[in-house]
């Protein structure tokens, strides 16, 4: 067997941050400020947002951006992050392809999400900023940013998601032991969250009311900023990181992926891995495809409809323009809580749009399946959303094989499941089901979300 493991050294750890926006042919639509209908300026996010966040969200032209010194300091605790070929999962699935993984969950957080998280801690100290405030839906955001906020000598408070506030109480015990406050959302501490209890005593929360109660917070706190695990670009943008790794890794293993592959909530481990390849796509016509695995039971980019909408439930945010299911939208209780978003980001939604990518819909079950398969030939368990990609991967592979064509497939394991296994408890027992979203389901929710 040749060489598994890919590790790049210390000194080849990316310097820049890969801004895709600038070289796409079709930019995104911009930001709408819900109050004026205006496209958004830099400094209508500054009352919510670090300044610098700000202009990354809204950066256009620069197709790199310098990585700050004290953040790269910070990365080199824990990257580059190996490149793994998954010779088990190919012997189990006795396929030609050649499949390999980006291993993210190696860092102390155990997911993609601490690179985005020491970024917008640094810069929101830069600023003078004393306190953020963040949503957190299956608790890998939640603890990256708990983390990076101690690293940076910030205060943070998490709203988490309540279902998985109560699934998944070792991710709130993570974010306690790095001095986080933790509050499951929707709560009676903020008017949202207040006026959602009341209109539904029962609701077990979303990413889009966490949003709302964290936004809420920090427009009504001195010193404080909101800071976001996903969907926005300059998210996206600082975990680019992955994909640049994976290209020097994959030149390592003499090999280039015919297909990328990762799951999708809002978009930041796909948008993480797949843009730096993207953008070979884009400049150089190379020929790979791009799958986003989302969940079945959220399904917004197999489902959902492009239009202008809020990221959050209370329509605190700017309008976005996206493939979503409507902003009020009660995702099932699965527990990759990670992917229960009711929207895409703006990039991922306009090279989707553009035919640059595309995306399947996975059942919960098959997801387990697939998560179980590679635990088995792999040896890492893998976090549920990250199941979503290895069932993606699984379907690839197989169809590979029917084909008898030797594919190279490259996926982001974008987190280890070691604080869900309470979930592969309940697959075990039998106590997960599938949960299926229907056109009449999606239709009401954004007619109610005011979407036609």
């Amino acid at each position: 067997m040749s060489t598994k493991r890919f590790i790049l050294p210390e000194s080849e750890i990316p310097t820049q941050w890969y801004n895709i926006v600038a070289e796409m042919p079709n930019k995104p639509l911009p930001p709408i400020n819900p109050a004026t209908k205006e496209p958004l300026k830099a400094e209508d996010l500054y009352p919510v947002f670090c300044e610098e966040c700000a202009r990354q969200e809204l950066n256009t032209k620069d197709a790199f951006i310098d990585i700050p010194e004290p953040v790269l300091e910070q990365y080199k605790n824990y990257r580059a992050t190996p490149l793994v070929r998954a010779y088990g999962l190919e012997k189990a699935l006795d396929t030609p392809a050649h499949i390999y993984f980006k291993n993210e969950s190696v860092n102390p957080l155990g997911s993609h999400k601490l690179n985005s998280a020491l970024a917008q801690a640094y810069y929101a100290k830069m600023e003078g900023t004393t306190n953020i405030t963040t949503e957190t839906g299956a608790g890998q955001w939640g603890a990256a940013l708990s983390y990076a906020a101690k690293a940076f000598g910030l205060e943070a408070a998490v709203y988490m998601v309540k279902i998985s506030f109560e699934q998944k109480p070792y991710r709130r015990s993570i974010m306690q032991t790095f001095g986080a406050q933790v509050t499951a959302s929707p709560s009676m501490s903020t008017k949202a969250g207040r006026k959602i209890l009341t209109e539904n005593p029962t609701h077990q929360g979303s990413l889009g009311t966490a949003i709302s109660e964290a936004v809420e917070l920090a427009l009504n706190t001195p010193h404080c900023k909101y800071v976001l695990g996903s969907v926005l670009n300059h998210v996206c943008l600082h975990q680019t990181v992955i994909g640049q790794e994976a290209e020097k890794q994959m030149a390592m293993a003499g090999e280039y992926p015919d297909t990328v592959i990762a799951c999708f909530g809002g978009g930041s481990n796909f948008c993480g891995l797949a843009l730096p390849f993207m953008r070979h796509k884009i400049l150089e016509g190379r020929n790979t495809r791009f799958i986003a695995g989302e969940p079945a039971s959220c399904p917004k980019l197999t489902k959902g409809k492009f239009a202008y909408d809020f990221g959050d439930e209370a329509g605190y945010t700017p309008l976005l323009p996206m493939f979503t299911l409507g902003h009020n939208f009660k995702p099932a209780n699965i527990h990759a809580g990670g992917l229960r978003y009711h929207g895409s980001g703006a990039i991922v939604a306009q090279l989707l749009k553009d035919g640059y990518m595309e995306a399947v819909d996975v059942e919960q079950l098959d997801s387990f399946k697939a998560g179980v398969l590679f635990a088995r030939s792999e040896g890492i368990i893998p976090a549920p959303e990250s199941c979503h990609a290895i069932a993606a991967t699984v379907a690839e592979a197989l169809k590979a094989k029917e084909a008898g064509e030797s594919k190279v497939i490259l996926f982001n394991l974008s987190g280890h499941g070691l604080v869900d296994m309470a979930a592969y408890d309940q697959y075990f027992a039998g106590d997960l089901v599938n949960h299926d979203v229907t056109a009449d389901d999606i239709a009401a929710t954004l007619r109610d979300s005011g979407i036609a």
